[in-house]
């Protein structure tokens, strides 16, 4: 019960965080978005799609937060919480879309320049610098406790470097008339994004695979069971995580001579919780190992 409640008190505060963010983005994308047209910056348009992005992932980590908070049912027996890594992942992807138009774009513009009104691109940027700084400072504590806000959070992270490098180069547009800044600034928004992009993208395959999550090792695990009182053999181990902040594990145990079924099980429970952090677990024991399964003897 106590698990239940903790993970709808962080659903909870995230949905007000990603809120009040939403809220912040949405308000300020559009006037960035005229600001790009008028004042003809790449950059600054650069800078309008990421908080379009931004925006768009915002809403969608929203939605995942209500949606991962409906009970489970007879259709979906583990609930909806897995929709937060879902979401996550369409984020990265739509990260790398944005990132290639606009690579696409600052090539393009080498080879036909533009002339960029660099005064009203730096006003546009200095205000969505500050926009960014609110939105990551309202994200900050739940980015490592969901990988759906953490995929916002390091969308709204990269908008604010991009911020920072609008300003940079309208300033020095400003000072030296070089207009060739401008796709440049673009093209290093969308380099510097891409790794992070990669990251995220990664994480939540990983989840989305079952695979062992991140810090843990499975023969670790392995080992620790066969070694508890009551264990003869260890067979069939699954770690995996629903999503980024709970961990289950199924495993089948073969009893020692001498040892009582139940015992062994809730003490094997117990070794999992406190020694790997592991809450959900299905542990099925067994006087003989089932079929042709290999074992690990402690």
């Amino acid at each position: 019960m106590s698990a239940g409640h903790d993970h709808s008190h962080t659903a909870g505060a995230n949905g007000r965080m990603l809120g009040i963010a939403l809220a912040l983005t949405s308000t300020f994308l559009v006037a960035e978005v005229i600001g790009a047209y008028v004042f003809n910056s790449l950059a600054l348009l650069s800078d309008a799609a990421h908080m379009f992005t931004d925006a768009a992932a915002l809403a969608i980590a929203l939605a995942a937060v209500r949606i991962g908070q409906r009970p489970a049912d007879d259709s979906r027996t583990f609930g909806y919480r897995r929709f937060e890594i879902l979401a996550a992942a369409f984020n990265a992807l739509l990260l790398f879309a944005v990132a290639g138009y606009v690579l696409w774009e600052g090539i393009a513009r080498f080879f036909e320049p533009a002339e960029v009104q660099s005064v009203g691109m730096l006003v546009v940027a200095a205000i969505g610098l500050i926009v960014n700084l609110v939105a990551m400072r309202l994200l900050m504590s739940g980015k490592d406790r969901s990988l759906n806000v953490k995929g916002a959070y390091l969308e709204v992270w990269a908008d604010m470097l991009g911020s920072v490098g609008v300003i940079a180069g309208a300033v020095t547009i400003m000072l030296t008339g070089w207009q060739w800044v401008d796709p440049v600034v673009a093209i290093g928004i969308g380099l510097w994004v891409l790794p992070r992009t990669w990251l995220l993208l990664k994480d939540t395959t990983h989840i989305l695979l079952e695979g062992v999550p991140r810090g843990m090792r499975l023969p670790d695990v392995r080992s620790a069971i066969a070694a508890a009182p009551g264990v003869a053999g260890v067979h069939d181990l699954h770690v995996w995580s629903l999503t980024s902040d709970d961990v289950s594990a199924s495993v089948h145990v073969v009893l020692a001579p001498g040892h009582e079924g139940e015992t062994v099980r809730l003490a094997t429970a117990a070794l999992l919780r406190q020694r790997f952090g592991i809450e959900h677990t299905t542990i099925q024991v067994e006087a003989e190992p089932c079929g042709d399964a290999p074992q690990l003897h402690p």
